[in-house]
This record gives structure tokens, sequence and C-alpha cells, in this order.
């Protein structure tokens, strides 16, 4: 009986489908498009604006300059509004915050917690601040900060996650968050109309989703790239802390199991060598690179060693999504990447999504009379 549900969404939008998250983020549906690397990029962003739903542009790999020309180029597409995503110990995230509100840039998203003073600035300028978080008190902390949201993102997820599942994590953190205005985003696992009926039901405002984003016609990632997640199932991922030192979901390839077997003193060299290769792609100064480190050692308690490994993650990530080379590079990806099967565009994905949302609904409701 339960497969039947939402199977015709014919009776139209459900109601619950626009509540406070759509109201606050000015969007039509509650649906958020994740901000990845290398591949939130302009075509992405405004493609999802313009489907209804909330695009994040991610800009933590993009100079300063190119984060200028992304946001152009998303508002040459789409007059809809859109979130950028930065890192809070960016070394220059004062002044990206400052250009976002010079360009009247609604939503900062972060992927861990910014400190006080850079939500008060963003406030100031007339945005609202929503970090990523990945544990209960993670929760509580940026609640009192005086966040406007949270993505919870379970261990299901792609990325930097925890391993606590969405399923548990979830209403921990609706239950703290009871009450407050802060609306909460679910993230993990989510791909499909029943995904977003459940995380109403656990007291969420909305769901966010990354891989399943990454996996449409409007991704800019190849299509040779996008064929490797098609073919993965749901056992093939593997959450790694060879990639940058801390733990990151990625596909379980061939290179992947290589990186997971080399030896600590092999690790290094690489990464030195990768990071030095990224300054001089993206004209970044080394002391300008050095004063990142020193501030992701201290924001996010990394050791010197995962400092290092962390700079080798945009050369690796970009060796996969735009060069295009699965076989030298790592794929992040939730777990969700098993059960997804085609490519459709961003407005197809989000009108499936909310129509099975609604048919679900509507026979919920025309179960209980």
């Amino acid at each position: 009986m339960s497969g039947a549900f939402g199977a015709s969404g014919t009776a139209g939008l459900h109601p619950a489908l626009r509540n406070g998250f759509t109201a606050k983020f000015g969007v039509e549906y509650p649906v958020v498009q994740t901000g990845m690397g290398y591949v939130s990029y302009p075509s992405l962003v405004a493609a999802t604006a313009e489907a209804g739903g909330l695009g994040i542009l991610a800009s933590a790999t993009m100079t300063y300059e190119e984060l200028v020309a992304a946001i152009a180029a998303v508002k040459k597409r789409t007059a809809k509004p859109f979130a950028v995503n930065l890192r809070a110990d960016a070394p220059d995230a004062a002044e990206r915050i400052d250009l976002m509100g010079r360009e009247g840039i609604t939503v900062a998203s972060f992927a861990q917690a910014p400190k006080k003073d850079l939500i008060a600035r963003a406030h100031d300028l007339g945005m609202l601040v929503v970090p990523s978080i990945g544990a209960k008190r993670h929760a509580q902390k940026v609640a009192e900060w005086g966040v406007d949201g949270v993505i919870v993102q379970g261990g299901e997820g792609g990325g930097h996650t925890g391993s606590i599942p969405t399923t548990l994590l979830l209403p921990q953190v609706t239950d703290v968050l009871r009450g407050s205005d802060v609306t909460v985003i679910a993230a993990g696992g989510f791909f499909d109309g029943r995904g977003l009926v459940a995380a109403l039901a656990y007291g969420a405002d909305a769901i966010a989703m990354g891989t399943r984003f990454l996996l449409t016609s409007d991704s800019p990632v190849g299509n040779a790239v996008k064929d490797v997640y098609l073919a993965t199932d749901v056992t093939g991922t593997v959450v790694s802390k060879e990639v940058d030192g801390v733990p990151h979901r990625v596909l379980a390839t061939d290179f992947v199991k290589r990186l997971e077997q080399r030896s600590v003193l092999a690790r290094y060299p690489r990464s030195i060598a990768n990071a030095l290769r990224f300054r001089k792609l993206s004209g970044a100064r080394l002391t300008d690179m050095a004063r990142e480190g020193l501030a992701m050692k201290k924001s996010q308690g990394l050791s010197w060693p995962q400092v290092l490994m962390a700079a080798n993650t945009p050369m690796l990530l970009k060796a996969a999504m735009v060069d295009g080379r699965p076989d030298l590079g790592v794929m992040a990806s939730g777990q969700v990447v098993g059960v997804i099967e085609d490519l459709p565009s961003c407005a197809e994905l989000i009108d499936r999504i909310t129509a099975q949302a609604s048919g679900i609904l509507y026979d919920l409701e025309a179960a209980r009379v």
C-alpha cells in the first residue's frame, strides 16, 4: 500500500510545501542545492533558483575575483534568490561577506560555524546565516550565536560528515531547536519526495541535496565523470581520512584505495606539491595560504599533518570534477549515489520531488479519514 502513496501527484502542491522555509528564504519550494566545490557553479545554481529551489554557489574553491565573476554569471541567468557558501576561516571571509552584501545576496552559507562577529557582519548587510552542522551540541551553540538556519548533515552525506545517521541526528536537532526561530534544513541521504516528507515529519523545514544535484543535466561535471557516479551502488563510497586528514565521504575508486594504502611519510610530499599547484592556479600568495592553514588548525582542531593534507584537496577534486580524470582525483559523494539512475534537469528534479511529496501528503490525509 505504501508504494502507491503519492503515485499520481495530481492534486497540486500540498500546502505543507509552502512553509516557514519558503517564506523566510524567498523561494518556491523547500529544496536546497548544496555548495559543492567545482560543482555548484553558476549554471547549476541558476538552474536550481529558476526551478524554485535555493541554489548555493560554492566559493571555497574560488579566488575573490572568481567569486565576483561567478556571482555576476548567476545574476545574468536568474533574478531569483541564491546563496553563497564560504569558509568561515578563510583569510578574506569578511571581504567576501561585504561583496555579497553589495551584490544583494540574501543567504550566507558556511561549511563550519562562523564566529559571532562574522554572523553580525552578515546580518548587518541583510543576509541570513546558515552553517552546516553534524552534532546536536553544534546546533545549540550556533543557535545561541544567532544564526538563522542550519543544514543538518547526517553520516550518509557526501564531503565532510560525522558518523551519526540522518535518522538519528535530525530528530535530536529539531528537538533542541524546537520553539526557536532557527530553520532546520535536513541533508544526507535525500533524493526524492519520500525523503522530503520524512524530513518534514522529523520537524525539518526543507531538504538539502548534493549528489542528487550533481547528477543533473545542469551540473557542470562532465558526462564521463557522471557515468562513474551512476555506475556506483550503495556500497561504493568510503569515509576516508586520507584525502584531507578529516573524515570525507568519497567514491571508493581505485585511486582512493591507493591513497588509503600510502604510508604516512608518502602522503605529505604529494600534499605539498598539490598545494603549490593550487597556489599557482589560483594566484594565492604563500603568506595567505599559511594564514589560512593557521586558521584551519585553530578553528577545526587540525594537526599540522592534517593541515598539509587539507591543502591537497582542491587539486584532487579539480582533477575529477573539472579535468574529467576520476583516475587521478577524488569524487565526493553521499551514499545516496547508489539509488540515482538518471540525469534530469534541475526543473524536472524539483518538480518530481514536490509532486511526489504532495501526493504522499494528500494520500496520508485521505488515509486518516
